[in-house]
């Protein structure tokens, strides 16, 4: 029997009208589009015909730049919850999974497991959590802090919160319930489980007011780099989200994070490694490059320098001389990986500040790829077949147009190489990803192998 090729997985990240900053004032966005239900729906129909194996909604408990309440040039102020919308377009799609972000900072773990197992009966099996630890300082003077909790600290707090929400997730066995009218029995006691949870963080007993997922436990995503990210994603993780630019560094991280699931014994394949890419297709490269160069002329400098200031830990540019080099910054309580890669970036390719300051207000720090469906699709395979990537989350410079241009240009050329399905073979995300439902840890040990 022939083995089938490897074929890439595919997420759409959907941010409001798209994810470069000026996205709002593109000709062709819709208005007001993150309080749109039918722009939402529009976007999921279309990344499910085209068969993506899910849509994923980040999330941030305050603006996403803070400094825009007193500016008021972004549109990243007013946007739905993304569990209640992913419940909503639950209900108008079929099989595309449905991902959302929930902090763990802010939230408590009983919360979380009964939110995430709601939307996978909803869906019939399609939910995955997104777990951040959450960095911004408007997050924490939302939630009763005056500062945002230590990195390493917030990892430690992750680390069992997704402990606990596994645990309460595993409160009933998949037969517990029997709904018996003759003999009024409706749930089996022996096959219901209570987790009585101390730890150091969360005190929880349990159990779980909501029968076990469809999936078993739905998908856990995570998306963090610096090496207290990596270590929970090598534990934990089942989808992780990434920002490496290079080749050579995605070959580096795809290798690290896969070996340090050794420690945890967990295997390569229960991981899939999906980095963030920021895609223009045009007629040709020079075409797609002048519709970037349209879209960074959206973008006021006003709410611009304090855009790069955020993805820099707060360390300000607007005063050193644009046309010199990036001077050296410290890393901050912020997201790590983010600056990390940002100042690696700067030194390798000689940026000026201003170079750096069109890249941040344009693609935040992510893989941009630029050029015709054909060019976009070699860097895609390069990436894929060369050790770099399971897949990657399309994150289209502006919505709706980004979007369907990739999916009516890229994704065929894709499937002329082989290279992503045409079809869907199962109806959950786990059957679209390739990982197994995870048993029950009260009826036999905790495994993974692929499907």
């Amino acid at each position: 029997m022939t083995k089938q090729k490897r074929q890439m997985h595919l997420g759409a990240f959907l941010q409001d009208v798209g994810h470069h900053i000026g996205a709002w004032r593109h000709p062709d966005a819709p208005r007001n589009a993150g309080m749109n239900l039918e722009h939402f729906k529009l976007l999921a129909r279309q990344a499910e015909d085209a068969k993506f194996d899910m849509i994923f909604l980040g999330d941030q408990m305050t603006f996403q730049y803070e400094e825009d309440e007193h500016i008021g040039r972004t549109t990243r102020t007013v946007n739905f919850e993304p569990l209640t919308l992913l419940s909503a377009l639950a209900m108008l799609t079929r099989r595309i999974g449905l991902v959302a972000t929930a902090s763990t900072s802010y939230n408590e773990p009983f919360n979380v497991a009964r939110k995430f197992a709601s939307l996978d009966h909803i869906s019939g099996g399609r939910a995955g959590w997104n777990i951040v630890t959450s960095w911004t300082l408007g997050e924490a003077l939302n939630f009763n802090r005056d500062e945002v909790m230590d990195h390493g600290l917030r990892y430690q707090r992750a680390q069992e919160f997704v402990d606990v929400v596994q645990g309460l997730w595993d409160s009933w066995e998949d037969d517990a319930l029997l709904n018996d009218k003759k003999t009024g029995l409706f749930f089996d006691p022996d096959k219901l489980h209570v987790l009585d949870h101390q730890g150091r963080f969360f005190k929880v007993r349990g159990p779980l007011n909501i029968s076990r997922a469809i999936q078993g436990q739905p998908v856990l995503v995570q998306a963090g780099s610096s090496s207290d990210g990596q270590d929970l994603a090598a534990r934990k993780a089942e989808v992780i989200f990434t920002a490496q630019r290079s080749l050579a560094e995605a070959q580096g991280f795809y290798r690290s994070v896969k070996e340090q699931m050794q420690a945890y014994g967990r295997q390569p394949h229960q991981l899939k490694i999906m980095p963030g890419v920021f895609p223009i297709v045009g007629e040709s490269r020079e075409h797609a490059g002048e519709k970037f160069e349209q879209l960074q002329e959206l973008v006021d400098p006003e709410i611009g320098w304090p855009v790069l200031a955020r993805h820099l830990g707060g360390f300000d540019l607007s005063g050193y001389p644009i046309d010199g080099p990036v001077p050296e910054f410290p890393l901050s309580q912020g997201n790590q990986s983010r600056q990390r890669l940002l100042a690696d970036f700067a030194r390798r390719e000689k940026l000026t500040i201003r170079q750096l300051y069109w890249h941040v207000t344009g693609t935040r720090g992510h893989w941009a790829i630029f050029g015709t469906a054909s060019d976009i699709a070699d860097q895609l395979e390069e990436r894929f077949t060369g050790g770099g990537a399971d897949g990657f989350n399309i994150m289209a410079p502006w919505l709706p147009g980004g979007l369907l241009e990739f999916i009516h240009q890229v994704v065929p050329e894709l499937r002329r190489r082989g290279l992503f399905r045409t079809e869907y073979s199962g109806s959950t995300l786990r059957e679209h990803l390739g990982l197994s439902a995870p048993p029950n840890r009260y009826t036999q040990p905790a495994a993974g192998a692929a499907l």
